[in-house]
């Protein structure tokens, strides 16, 4: 399982400690993302998404690293290619506009 899908995922589950934004610019970051864009990622994300959303992308993210052979990496253009596969036209619109509007584009 890709790192980035186990944060999507993570996120949607909200702890007590952060909110899903906070874990998904956490997680971002570990990708080599710098703080200023992966938090407006992650903001973006919480606030276009509803958790229900965020798990759906975070278990497809996951399902895409099964075949993967660098399955320890899932780029903005995986996560983006991830999201338009899946059926609610919201989520691939909501991932490519963070993409887009924190100038984090593949």
């Amino acid at each position: 399982m890709k790192p980035l899908a186990l944060i999507l995922i993570g996120a949607a589950t909200l702890s007590a400690c952060a909110a899903p934004a906070t874990r998904i610019s956490t997680g971002l970051q570990r990708y080599g993302l710098d703080t200023q864009r992966a938090d407006c990622v992650g903001t973006r994300l919480q606030g276009d998404l509803s958790l229900g959303q965020l798990q759906q992308l975070g278990r497809a993210a996951a399902a895409y690293g099964k075949n993967d052979p660098n399955p320890g990496v899932l780029t903005v253009g995986d996560l983006i290619r991830v999201a338009g596969e899946l059926r609610d036209p919201a989520i691939p619109l909501a991932v490519g506009k963070a993409a887009a509007g924190c100038n984090v584009l593949p």
